[in-house]
């Protein structure tokens, strides 16, 4: 909607022809001015708007000067652009003309934004000068201000968040020995029950029940044959090995707290065969590795391996004794530190954490400069590219935009997570172009989350609603950019949180349909948050109604 105003002086942006510049200033309510918007608005951090004033016949003097000065006035100051100046037809000067015939001159004003401005109105005030006389026009208010729902948005400075450690209050292991079985046979041999395979998983055995740390939750036994051989013939051996290891299995675990182990039988080990050559140093590894990933039936495999002499008189020496084998496991968990006693560690010798502790004991300390410490620890010790990169998390925080920078560009390995945190320096340094191409290129769900805040910034509303609405996460931005967007229904479709931000979201959707009662009752639950009472005082989204 358009306001239609008699231009006072300074409010008539150009005046009209034959009177004299004081019949100008008494005739001004003769000229027309509209100002789009009526409301003010702020966007990207300006306020701009478009005055068009219509002159009419006879209005202008033809050896006029006409200095026209647009003001904002708001609580605390003013904010004056430059003059627009205009002249009649018969001076002899660079200004844009005005006909004594009437014309209409239209103009693009600009201010940038400044604290207060959320209560304020736009004013033109002129002087009209002419042979030697200035003559101040009456300043005309044109426009009320402003409308600053944009600034509402969340985290506008952007996210980044800190990468994650992989710690495990609880580590799973498994601890094995295995016996070896001659050719086509299932018996175990008492030499295998004296070999170190075993001896080695009887003294983990041993280590684990003295380790108060440490709990064996289960025992396996599984057991192979070499695939060699009719397929039928290697199953049914693979299972009577299965038999003959279960039966071992009481000497090898005898006076050890241990449970019996479940038994399992593979039947012919073509894994344990891959695996094997691929170590070996076979010369034609690489074909018979060729003819394992073309062929699926073991027959046929066992058929072409065959037909190559060399290679097959070289397996029966290195890998096939190797896999006529059972395997006995036990199934351990290891209760690593607890917060408590990372916190201690931290304190009393922190160099016998790994990363994975040290990234762990960063998340649990209070100090920026303990976790600081600790990441650098981890990048020194270990080379931790998730530490370096919580570096610059820290920095951010703090406001340290040079640090943090530099903090993320030691990162060795790019990915999306360091897309999106570059883009959020781009951001805070206001470089908004910068920034936008990180978030592209990172395409997460935050790093649309920290586009769409850059879009709500810039004024690109529609842009916001595409990056936002399969951005996840806080609905408060997806419900503004609906907002500001006027697309009223979705934003309260939306708003799912009972934040007191999320409920003045609510309240300026209720006052801008006119839903007074409602939009009070949202505004008694957004005051929780004192600032927000205080911006509902001045905000023009209540201006019609008496807070």
């Amino acid at each position: 909607m358009k306001k239609t105003l008699s231009v006072l002086s300074a409010a008539a942006l150009l005046l009209a022809g034959c009177a004299s510049v004081e019949k100008m200033a008494e005739m001004a309510e003769n000229v027309k001015v509209t100002c789009t918007p009526e409301v003010l608005e702020a966007a990207g951090g300006s306020v701009d708007a478009t005055v068009s004033v219509t002159y009419p016949a006879d209005y202008f003097n033809p050896k006029a000067i006409l200095e026209v000065t647009p003001v904002i006035v708001y609580d605390g100051g003013e904010a004056a652009m430059s003059p627009l100046k205009y002249q009649g037809e018969k001076v002899k000067d660079n200004y844009k003309v005005v006909s004594s015939d009437g014309q209409t001159v239209t103009e693009k004003l600009h201010f940038e934004y400044v604290e207060g401005m959320e209560k304020c109105h736009l004013e033109l005030r002129g002087v009209a000068k002419a042979k030697g006389k200035s003559v101040n026009l009456p300043s005309r208010k044109v426009a009320d201000g402003c409308n600053t729902t944009y600034m509402l948005v969340k985290n506008p400075d952007g996210v980044v968040t800190p990468k994650k450690d992989a710690y495990q209050s609880v580590l799973t292991q498994s601890k094995e020995g295995q016996i070896l079985y001659q050719v086509n046979s299932s018996e175990v041999r008492s030499s295998e029950l004296k070999g170190q395979s075993i001896k080695d998983f009887q003294a983990a055995l041993d280590a684990i029940s003295k380790d108060g740390r440490c709990s064996v939750k289960g025992t396996e036994i599984v057991a192979y044959a070499s695939p060699e051989g009719s397929e039928d013939l290697n199953n049914k051996l693979s299972g009577k090995r299965g038999e003959s290891a279960g039966k071992a299995w009481k000497e090898i675990a005898k006076g050890r707290d241990v449970a019996a182990p479940e038994v399992k039988s593979v039947g012919e080990d073509w894994e344990g065969f891959q695996q094997l050559v691929g170590e070996s140093n076979i010369e034609d590894k690489e074909l018979i590795l060729r003819v394992l990933s073309m062929y699926s039936d073991p027959a046929v495999r066992e058929s072409e391996i065959r037909n190559m002499s060399e290679v097959y008189t070289a397996l029966k020496g290195e890998v096939l004794p190797e896999l006529r084998r059972a395997r006995f496991i036990a199934n351990v968990e290891y209760q690593n530190y607890t917060e408590e006693e990372l916190l201690k560690m931290v304190e009393d010798n922190s160099d016998v954490l790994d990363e994975e502790a040290l990234l762990k004991a960063a998340t649990l300390v209070k100090k920026d400069s303990d976790k600081e410490a600790l990441y650098r620890k981890a990048v020194n010790k270990y080379g931790s590219d998730r530490a370096q990169f919580n570096l610059g998390a820290i920095y951010l925080e703090q406001g340290k935009l040079d640090k943090a920078e530099a903090a993320f560009k030691k990162v060795k390995e790019s990915d999306s997570d360091l897309e999106n945190a570059l883009g959020v320096v781009a951001l805070r340094r206001g470089d908004l172009e910068a920034a936008g191409k990180h978030f592209a290129k990172a395409g997460t769900d935050a790093a649309k989350a920290n586009a769409g805040v850059l879009d709500i910034l810039s004024g690109n509303y529609d842009k916001a609603v595409n990056d936002l609405k399969d951005a996840g996460g806080c609905c408060h931005n997806l419900a503004l950019s609906y907002i500001l967007t006027d697309q009223l229904d979705k934003a309260a479709e939306t708003i799912h949180c009972n934040c007191p931000k999320c409920w003045y979201l609510k309240a300026i959707i209720a006052a801008r349909q006119g839903r007074e009662s409602d939009m009070k009752k949202c505004l008694d639950k957004a005051y929780k948050d004192p600032e927000l009472k205080e911006r509902a005082s001045k905000d023009i989204e209540f201006t019609l109604y008496n807070l």
